[in-house]
């Protein structure tokens, strides 16, 4: 294996150890059992889905508690902004733009993770554990600064593992993070799943009826994701003979699935926040509200298949740019069979990309809740949903593809040096 790409994966894997220590660096003047204890009688609700995606961090109140989700939130937000202002926009495709547009979601992700702190601060206040312990060891005020200051410090560490991850390592840094999180917590899921067959309160029928829904999850995903619509085109004769010894690609490769893993990412980001800040509420209604909106209830997977609908919409829309492509393709001399170059072009991409985004947008949202709706008519007693198997597959094909990637390249660079 090339020394580079070897170099890549060790970086990577080193981070996110890094990650993973600092998921047991607690926030100080925390009792972790009384907080424990209240994540595990809440762990079929937000709090545990989140918790979930966090590590089992959240559980134990590390510094890293908030995840990498406000920075996902502060994502969202821009690129809402940036596809209703054009100047913004624009300020994204530009390279010093791209700079400066970065900057504005990172001080974004400051104000929202000192926002959910001190929420998060706040809502600890009143959890107390078993015999009316309270949750917090000293005085409240400087609590509250000191868990801001430590979450603050958490997810700018998170934030900058993920953007090392993506510059010297392999594969997207967030999505990696978010990939680690959750496959961390396979080995506590096993054990209690052993734990409740040994105690008779799940059947080994069960185990299994929830083995194979997981690998037709993983089926599915797998096939929809390596799926693609090749569009042909074709090369002027001339243009061809200018480039004999170069590759020219003949033709366009539209995914089924434009917007990878992301809609689903950030329909998790979206429900969850509000989730959070209503589970620290005492107030009956504001309770009442959040027992609905809980991962266990059938709203809640209503809902998280319409926003994983809207995103995958929206983020396609960004990620394929047909003007672009028919521009492209106009200057190296290519043309679709069948249509004129320039706008013909471009309206033809678009409506290839529309169809497949609403098979795309389909599959993401049923994938990521009717794995949940088999398991619940089955009987399982804790929660199980397809958009952590989703995150984890989509992740794994694309850091698998990228390692490909780097090893043909280093093909390529070996055949040039020895001169054939």
């Amino acid at each position: 294996m090339n020394k580079n790409l070897v170099n890549k994966i060790l970086i990577t894997l080193g981070f996110l150890l890094l990650y993973r220590l600092l998921a047991y660096v607690p926030v100080p003047g925390v009792d972790i059992d009384v907080v424990k204890s209240f994540f595990d009688e809440n762990s079929a609700n937000a709090l545990g889905l989140f918790n979930m995606f966090s590590g089992n961090a959240v559980e134990r109140l590390s510094i890293i508690s908030l995840g990498i989700m406000p920075y996902i939130t502060a994502s969202i937000i821009m690129e809402l902004l940036a596809a209703t202002f054009p100047s913004l926009g624009q300020m994204k495709k530009e390279r010093d733009g791209m700079t400066k547009y970065m900057q504005i979601i990172r001080y974004a992700t400051v104000g929202i993770t000192i926002v959910q702190a001190v929420g998060v601060a706040m809502g600890l206040q009143s959890l107390s554990g078993p015999g009316g312990k309270s949750a917090i060891m000293i005085d409240m005020d400087t609590f509250i600064l000191i868990t801001v200051a430590s979450m603050l410090t958490g997810t700018m560490l998170l934030m900058w593992i993920g953007e090392r991850i993506t510059q010297r390592g392999i594969g997207n840094g967030i999505s990696l993070i978010i990939f680690a999180g959750i496959v961390s917590a396979i080995p506590s899921a096993i054990g209690e799943t052993v734990t409740l067959v040994t105690n008779g309160h799940m059947s080994f029928f069960t185990v299994l009826a929830v083995l194979i829904v997981i690998l037709i999850t993983v089926g599915v995903i797998i096939y929809v994701e390596l799926g693609e619509r090749r569009v042909p085109v074709t090369y002027a004769k001339k243009i061809l003979m200018q480039n004999q010894n170069k590759r020219i690609m003949n033709y366009i490769p539209v995914k089924v699935n434009l917007s990878g893993v992301i809609p689903v990412i950030f329909a998790s980001a979206i429900l969850m926040f509000p989730l959070t800040l209503l589970q620290a509420s005492t107030n009956p209604i504001v309770t009442s509200i959040a027992d609905l909106l809980s991962p266990n209830g059938y709203l809640y997977h209503f809902l998280t298949f319409l926003f994983v609908v809207f995103f995958a919409f929206f983020y396609a829309s960004i990620t394929f740019n047909s003007k672009d492509i028919s521009d492209n393709l106009k200057r190296q001399g290519g043309f679709i069979p069948g249509i004129r170059p320039g706008e013909h072009t471009k309206d033809f991409l678009n409506e290839v990309a529309s169809r497949l985004t609403v098979t795309g947008a389909i599959y993401l949202g049923l994938v990521a809740t009717l794995p949940w709706l088999l398991v619940k008519g089955i009987g399982v007693p804790f929660f199980f949903g397809g958009t952590a198997v989703l995150i984890v597959v989509q992740v794994a094909l694309d850091t698998m593809r990228k390692i490909e990637a780097q090893i043909y390249m280093s093909r390529y660079e070996t055949i040039s040096a020895v001169g054939l």
